[in-house]
């Protein structure tokens, strides 16, 4: 993971959390995070934009989408792909 995807990733995630970014780690699920479907649509929506990309409408579904959701470091594999151009890996 390129840490400064990552690093903004983190941060846009424990915004939306409402936590410090130092209490959100790669493994922790946004359930852990207190995310709820809202929260993961402002989360996908400031990743969007902060990285100019256009995630898939139904990335809350992977085995459609291909965008999986399952943990942070998962948003973040996903978002680097897609910045390098690649389709989001499968679930």
């Amino acid at each position: 993971m390129r840490p400064d995807v990552q690093d903004q990733i983190i941060s846009i995630i424990a915004r939306e959390a409402i936590l410090e970014p130092a209490a959100v780690h790669p493994d922790m699920t946004l359930d852990e995070l207190g995310l709820d479907s809202l929260g993961l649509v402002e989360v996908i929506f400031a990743i969007e934009e902060a990285f100019d990309i256009s995630v898939p409408f139904n990335a809350n579904e992977p085995s459609q989408s291909h965008f999986d959701i399952s943990s942070v470091g998962a948003i973040v594999r996903a978002v680097e792909r897609m910045i390098a151009g690649q389709a989001p890996a499968a679930a």
